[in-house]
């Protein structure tokens, strides 16, 4: 063995336990670490021969790298929709690493991690108050969460036409309909050979709202002649967190032959609150949805799921089975993820999320959910009362859409985010509605305060009044 590998491994205890005073020590200072950091990093290209050992390499990456670490899990880092970690989570994402376990079967000879995978799914499933004929499993985040299902959508409109597109590729044009559909579906699209311009942009209803409107897509249906096509819709819009009528289009379900998918990369989340779940009523009925754990459940980064209805499981396992790996057995009759999602190797994403539902349960993601709308309603006061900002929409769950106030100001919109975002006070996300420039405030973070919104508005006033 490697005489620093030996080294390590005899001295294992100590590492770990200088590795959590430093955990420690991060996470209770977070609040007062910055939201943002220039970097100015000397990027090696040499690689040392006989090693330093894991110590001395701590000591390194304390030198150079630590202090440029910012707070992007803290209560003030409010971009791209950007959760925390909730200290059963780390516990469970701790556990993730040490175990190393590979995800893949569920009975059998093997490790027991994919069994635990799918009673995390039955947590999820009861946590959004969804039916248990949903099959799902653990992706790296909404990119790939819609990917997994998109292909599947790709195989059932193959079907439709008599094609299996996952063997013959694609052969035929797919009509796809959606109205605001979020980047990383359109990115999916295109990686899945269904091409990134082959979306028809439905219209969306009058008004302030971002939803699609239904009678326009029922004139597009019309149009179609009976031919099948795939609904992507929206559950949580970006600026505005709008969602599309699933009540509606449900109906729509009972009358027209359509693959129906709903990104509900944070906006899922409404359904743990009594008072906003009715914004979700009737996405039970859909095909296949996209929700991220990494943003308002609040586990570490690179943690989202799909689900896929069980009806559409051997659709599924044309899609993704490992049909040239004989040692896997029959897809279907040996459960294994390695059949039903993209990726065949992956770390037990599910762990941490099992270990946050069990510790805080329905109330604690209640909690959590309406304190995150809470503050982003208070958030969205100051901006409304506030002479210097204006709202670019209504404060509807959880997000902030805003800009400077006055037309002559829009030139000025990004260039004062920057020196905002430059405080390390906060991080916010520049933005286009409607044509006018704006920033955006995404709360999701369990740790979110009224204080930190003051901190905030402080920061905002003091700029403003110097620039």
């Amino acid at each position: 063995m490697n005489k620093q590998l030996k080294t390590d491994l005899l001295n294992i205890e100590d590492l770990l336990e200088v590795v959590k005073l430093q955990g420690i020590d991060f996470l209770v200072q977070l609040s007062n670490r910055s939201t943002s950091t220039k970097q100015n990093v000397k990027i090696d290209e040499t690689l040392n021969d006989v090693g330093i050992g894991g110590l001395n390499t701590l000591k390194l990456f304390n030198d150079k790298f630590e202090k440029l670490i910012n707070s992007s899990t803290g209560p003030r880092y409010w971009g791209f929709v950007t959760g925390g970690s909730t200290p059963a989570s780390i516990i469970g994402d701790w556990l993730t690493t040490i175990y190393d376990q590979n995800t893949k079967t569920a009975k059998g000879q093997g490790d027991l991690s994919a069994t635990i995978e799918l009673e995390t799914i039955n947590l999820l499933l009861d946590l959004f108050n969804l039916p248990n004929d949903f099959l799902g499993g653990f992706v790296t985040g909404a990119t790939m969460s819609n990917f997994t299902c998109l292909a599947v959508a790709r195989q059932w409109f193959g079907k439709q036409l008599g094609k299996d597109f996952a063997k013959e590729g694609i052969t035929e044009k797919i009509n796809i309909f959606s109205a605001t559909p979020h980047s990383s579906t359109i990115k999916s699209l295109s990686m899945l050979g269904v091409g990134s311009n082959n979306i028809e942009n439905l219209k969306v209803t009058k008004g302030n709202r971002e939803s699609i409107d239904i009678e326009y897509l029922k004139q597009k249906i019309s149009a179609l002649n009976g031919q099948p096509f795939v609904l992507i819709t929206s559950g949580g819009t970006v600026n505005t967190v709008d969602y599309d009528d699933f009540e509606a289009i449900a109906k729509l379900k009972e009358e027209y032959n359509f693959w129906w998918h709903i990104d509900a990369a944070f906006g899922a989340f409404a359904a743990c609150s009594p008072k906003y779940r009715y914004l979700l009523s009737g996405w039970e009925t859909a095909d296949s949805i996209t929700i991220d754990c990494h943003k308002w459940l609040n586990v570490p980064y690179e943690n989202a799921f799909f689900l896929v209805k069980e009806k559409h499981k051997i659709l599924q396992t044309e899609t993704f089975q490992n049909s040239n790996a004989p040692y896997l057995g029959d897809p279907l009759g040996n459960f294994s993820y390695l059949n039903f999602l993209p990726e065949n190797s992956r770390r037990l994403k599910a762990l941490p999320v099992w270990f946050s539902l069990k510790a805080y349960g329905k109330k604690g993601y209640q909690d959590i959910v309406e304190n995150a709308i809470e503050v982003a309603n208070y958030f969205g006061q100051f901006i409304e009362n506030n002479e210097y900002f204006e709202l670019l929409a209504p404060v509807r769950l959880n997000t902030v859409c805003f800009t400077l106030s006055g037309e002559e100001n829009q030139h000025k919109v990004f260039n004062f985010l920057t020196n905002l975002n430059d405080t390390g006070k906060v991080f916010m996300s520049p933005t286009l509605y409607k044509g006018q420039k704006g920033i955006r405030a995404a709360f999701v973070n369990w740790r979110t305060s009224n204080d930190d919104i003051n901190i905030v508005t402080k920061e905002m006033i003091k700029l403003i009044m110097t620039e």
